[in-house]
């Protein structure tokens, strides 16, 4: 190989490995993610057991968000959750009704559920340990989400990179003035699955 050649493989190869720390870089910094929610990837659907003789699953059509991450540093990460609680879809329009009525969510009084992060706590493997606060039919608890990141990336379709969590959390209904919905049925089992693209 001439004296030329080597020169233009050296630059090629230095371009190149510049351009990959750059990359890395640039992905593992800290950015605001908005839930991809014209996209059609962000869910948050529930369970719960229907009088201990099968499992009752819904939505909730309308909600929005944002959450900080850095794969660098995932412990600094932070979520905020908004959810208008009257776009809960169970497919049946008479439970509907009554799960939005006084019993449970009381939609008129309390139409919007929040939730705020506090703490995330890395636990390896993709996973970790999401603690805040949600605010549902006036109550505030704090609840404990375990997360699992599924993949990050850009988008072949679009700019920004995207990012994407699946949590999932057991409420008591208790907790947050609703009633049992019958043996076994104390608790509804939440699971978000939000893909987010940066800002």
């Amino acid at each position: 190989m001439n004296t030329y050649a080597k020169k233009a493989l050296r630059t090629l190869i230095t371009g190149l490995a510049l351009s990959t720390a750059l990359l890395t870089t640039n992905s593992a910094m800290a950015r605001e993610y908005q839930f991809d929610i014209k996209g059609a990837h962000a869910f948050i659907q529930f369970q719960i057991k229907h009088l201990g003789f099968s499992w009752l699953s819904g939505r909730f059509n309308k909600f929005d968000g944002t959450f900080n991450w850095d794969a660098a540093n995932p412990n600094a990460s932070s979520v905020n959750v908004e959810i208008d609680v009257a776009s809960l879809d169970s497919m049946h329009a008479e439970r509907d009704k009554h799960l939005r009525g006084e019993d449970y969510l009381n939609v008129d009084k309390y139409p919007q559920a929040t939730f705020t992060s506090t703490s995330y706590t890395d636990q390896g493997d993709g996973k970790g340990l999401l603690k805040g606060n949600l605010n549902l039919r006036g109550v505030t608890k704090e609840i404990a989400i375990d997360v699992e990141f599924i993949g990050a990336g850009k988008s072949p379709w679009g700019a920004g990179l995207h990012a994407g969590f699946r949590g999932t959390v057991a409420l008591k209904l208790e907790d947050f003035g609703m009633r049992s919905m019958g043996p076994g049925a104390e608790h509804v089992y939440m699971t978000l699955d939000v893909e987010g693209i940066s800002k």
